[in-house]
């Protein structure tokens, strides 16, 4: 059974047992499912259905198959040139061969997820970062260009001397079974890159599923390489080792999860949430997750039939993220799902209003966690039953030590409570002086070597909670989706009447923030923001980093050294867009001030001869991250 975890001491009392490298946790991947899948071996381990219906086809790994299928796919790449250090990617959708490759490669050698999403040059990047030497990726099908992008990105990655197609024709039915022949797409352009073209499923079949055709090494070493955010450019390549892995995994089996639960995870299997955090939690669990489309919860009808397939599945756990939860209260709850215990939401801020709407709406607990990329993924969560604090993270999870530190000329310094500073952790997923693949980004990242400087600004209030209030790195988080703003304003820059940019997030109520832009012309140019949005489209090269709005400012707000001063700019945007919804909703409660609060972070104060409409306000203003108040 998981363990109370219901409080600070609760916590305390978990770490007092041992040191953590005292606990006796498998070294490597491989003895870690291996162990599994002979304690529970006909249980169900992964399920999968191509598309959303209740009713519709689902395939189901046990454990003793995702076993046989991991060890398959590690002689499958050891047998194609994968050794220890070298590098298998994928850029895959969801789907079983997603997690056996997973699994596999980090056996055989370093997995490296990427975002089949990200432009063919972003994916030739990182493939040339990583070296991969394999690429495992999707076959051409019907309303999916990954097999074109991923061809494309191959001619520009001259070290990938294989790629592995994964079709997913088997996941379908009649009539589409039959259909998707006929209508799938010609790749022309995979046959002009320099690497050899396999079948996915036929080379696995050709090797043995009962043992290892290798050692198997009992060293901790790094296993996995996960890229961080989606900027034009290099994206950040941090390494995972499998001790910070199996971390991740005992605090999902030792806090939340056992091998009688099903958790509902429409996450995709190229972010550290799905693979760090709910695979590791699974394979060391025995907990039967559920992976429901290609796409997850961007897949068609997920949310329209979210509710039913928790009731078919009997699920325990859901696992979301607060764009989803905001996707899901526009849904009735219209199905049984009096199995559901818990909803643990991540990678971004949750704001107040959603967090109390769902919890009501589902009668179902939300658990709050924070984690990033460069830790291995887990570092601190809400109690799990007890005390709840709105808008904090929680406690620290065991074996996490979490610093808030600020700079002084003498070096750094720990922070009071309640005093706000850069967070800063040591746990076992930090890999100390190596976080990242490229040793230059590894520069000034740590604090008495030992502590990860996140770029998170926060504190730790006298309950010990940790509050995030800001980030000293200035990304724009959309929807757990982290923008480079320097993306933003090095393409707008480059319009000739274009003086100075500062592009920033505004408040978005389902996706958190989305990106907007503040332009200063040039000295007598003329162009209208609609002009330079048509422009953004066409040198923004990620969808996603296109702002919504764009604005010229006479001047824009800078620092005495002439940089943009961001913090005002996001003032506006709290004002415009608060103010926005408040009109929408017939109200005449207006924002009048935005203040720089060094507990809450930037906090709008509206009129108070608006009392009189405050339950309406609350509602309106707290679907956003951005807390408010009543002006004095």
């Amino acid at each position: 059974m998981p363990q109370d975890f219901s409080s600070l001491e609760a916590r305390n009392a978990i770490e007092a047992e041992m040191e953590w490298e005292a606990r006796g946790e498998p070294v490597t991947i491989y003895e870690r499912v291996t162990k599994t899948a002979e304690t529970f071996a006909d249980r169900p381990a992964f399920s999968y259905q191509i598309t959303s219906g209740p009713k519709d086809k689902a395939e189901t790994m046990s454990w003793r198959e995702t076993q046989q299928k991991m060890v398959q796919a590690a002689n499958m790449f050891r047998a194609l040139g994968i050794g220890e250090t070298d590098v298998v990617a994928y850029i895959m959708p969801n789907a079983n061969e997603t997690v056996v490759t997973f699994l596999g490669g980090m056996v055989a050698g370093i997995v490296n997820p990427i975002n089949p999403l990200l432009e063919p040059e972003q994916i030739a990047a990182i493939l040339r970062e990583t070296n991969a030497k394999i690429v495992v990726t999707l076959k051409a099908f019907p309303k999916t260009d990954v097999a074109q992008k991923v061809a494309e990105a191959v001619r520009h990655a001259p070290n990938v001397n294989t790629v592995l197609e994964v079709d997913l024709l088997h996941y379908l039915t009649p009539p589409k079974k039959w259909i998707v022949p006929f209508i799938r797409p010609k790749n022309p352009t995979a046959v002009a890159h320099h690497a050899d073209l396999l079948d996915f499923t036929t080379e696995l079949a050709k090797y043995p599923s009962d043992r290892l055709t290798f050692e198997d090494s009992k060293a901790d070493r790094v296993a996995a390489y996960f890229h961080t955010g989606g900027t034009t450019g290099m994206p950040k390549v941090a390494q995972h080792k499998y001790s910070g892995m199996i971390y991740n995994g005992w605090l999902g089996s030792r806090l939340l999860f056992t091998e009688q639960d099903n958790i509902m995870c429409p996450l995709p299997l190229f972010h550290v949430f799905a693979c760090q955090v709910i695979v590791m939690s699974q394979i060391t669990s025995g907990a039967h997750g559920v992976y429901p489309t290609p796409a997850g919860y961007r897949g068609e009808g997920v949310f329209d039939n979210f509710w039913k397939l928790c009731e078919r599945w009997k699920i325990s756990f859901i696992i979301t993220v607060p764009t989803a939860i905001s996707a899901m209260m526009q849904r009735k709850v219209d199905a049984d799902i009096s199995t559901v215990k818990i909803a643990f939401s991540g990678s971004a801020p949750l704001p107040v209003e959603l967090y109390k709407r769902f919890e009501a709406a589902a009668g179902v607990e939300i658990i709050e966690g924070y984690g990033l990329t460069e830790a291995t993924c887990l570092v601190a969560v809400n109690p799990i039953g007890g005390k709840k604090k709105i808008g904090s993270v929680g406690i620290p999870f065991p074996h996490t030590d979490v610093k808030i530190l600020r700079h002084t000329p003498e070096g750094p310094v720990e922070c009071d409570v309640d005093e706000v500073g850069e967070i800063c952790i040591d746990s076992p997923g930090v890999f100390p002086g190596s976080t990242y693949t490229e040793q230059d980004k590894n520069h000034d990242l740590f604090h008495h070597d030992v502590y990860l400087r996140t770029g998170d600004l926060g504190r730790i209030d006298a309950d010990g909670y940790i509050w995030i209030t800001g980030r000293a790195k200035d990304l724009i988080i959309r929807g757990g989706h982290n923008i480079d703003p320097a993306e933003i304003e090095e393409a707008l820059a480059g319009h000739e009447a274009v003086g100075f940019v500062g592009a920033i997030g505004q408040p978005d109520a389902h996706a958190g923030e989305i990106p907007c832009a503040y332009v200063e012309l040039v000295d007598g140019a003329s162009v209208t923001p609609e002009a330079l949005m048509a422009y953004a489209k066409v040198h923004i090269h990620e969808r996603a980093a296109i702002p919504k709005h764009i604005e010229i400012l006479d001047e824009l707000p800078k620092t005495a050294v002439g940089k943009v001063f961001k913090p005002d700019l996001r003032k506006r945007a709290i004002t415009r867009i608060y103010n926005g919804a408040l009109e929408a909703s017939e109200l005449s409660a207006r924002v009048i001030h935005v203040v720089d609060d060094k507990k809450r972070g930037l906090v709008a104060q509206v009129d108070p001869q608006a009392k009189s409409e405050e339950a309406t306000v609350s509602q309106v203003l707290g679907r956003f991250t951005n807390p408010w108040e009543w002006a004095e």
